[in-house]
């Protein structure tokens, strides 16, 4: 806590941020916020830090989950420019957790998808001995199956948090509010897939208050591996073989598809 500040805000400092890191954070919280999603509010942002609104912990109920759900089909509605698109009105660097992430618009989800959310940290996971030859191989050749447009739909981009795990879920008294996002434009089963990665409280529940907003289309519990290649390659770069093996077995259930 910074003492400059009183007990309602939340103070995240980082002396040697990138100088994009926290600004990132800040243009992601407002596009989301812009378009009505719940999110923490943004009181100041530096170079080396961000001041949030400080939330308050409650337990998970259904009410909540079924808002959550219905807000979070709302803000994807609200869209993006393009798949691959930062948030309106920032052009600097976009990150998940601490690292770095391309943001470049594409012609195609599929182009953008297998290039900038999930080859680019292959060679990183390999690297770091996280992957091994076989599941290297396989991701890349699901890779090449998705950059090809073969799974593309007709899906416009959705505005996406990107980084929708468990840990950036807060049940607060006054509802879900989301923090710590890594915004862009991207396809919106790919928020859905990472919530249920890690688990999440009536995951059920918030699918039911999504789709009363907007229905996912037929087969997307088939599409959750496929959409789940990009939180599972950014965890290969950097927590373990654990992940590899996981990225590994999600690439060759888009194969075998």
């Amino acid at each position: 806590m910074n003492a400059d500040h009183p007990a309602s805000v939340h103070t995240k400092t980082r002396p040697d941020a990138h100088p994009d890191f926290f600004a990132a954070e800040a243009a992601g919280l407002r596009w989301l916020g812009s378009a009505g999603a719940p999110v923490v509010e943004v009181m100041e942002v530096a170079r080396d830090r961000i001041v949030l609104s400080r939330l308050s912990q409650a337990r998970p109920d259904r009410d909540a989950a079924q808002r959550f759900g219905r807000a979070l089909a709302a803000v994807h509605d609200a869209g993006a420019v393009s798949f691959g698109a930062k948030p309106d009105g920032f052009e600097g660097q976009v990150f998940i957790g601490s690292r770095p992430m391309a943001c470049r618009p594409a012609r195609s989800w599929g182009e953008f998808y297998a290039t900038q959310r999930v080859a680019d940290f292959l060679d990183i996971a390999v690297e770091a001995g996280n992957l091994t030859a076989a599941d290297e191989r396989d991701t890349r050749a699901a890779c090449e199956l998705i950059a090809s447009g073969d799974l593309d739909d007709d899906e416009t981009p959705a505005r996406l948090h990107g980084d929708l795990w468990n840990g950036n879920v807060m049940w607060t008294p006054d509802g879900v509010v989301m923090i710590d996002p890594a915004a862009h434009g991207g396809h919106r089963e790919t928020d859905l897939a990472m919530l249920s990665l890690f688990g999440c409280p009536l995951l059920e529940t918030i699918l039911e208050g999504y789709q009363q907003v907007h229905p996912l289309r037929a087969g997307w519990r088939d599409r959750v591996a496929l959409h789940q290649m990009h939180p599972l390659a950014v965890h290969a770069a950097g927590h373990g073989p654990g992940y590899g093996r996981a990225l590994g077995e999600a690439a060759r259930a888009v194969l075998t598809s």
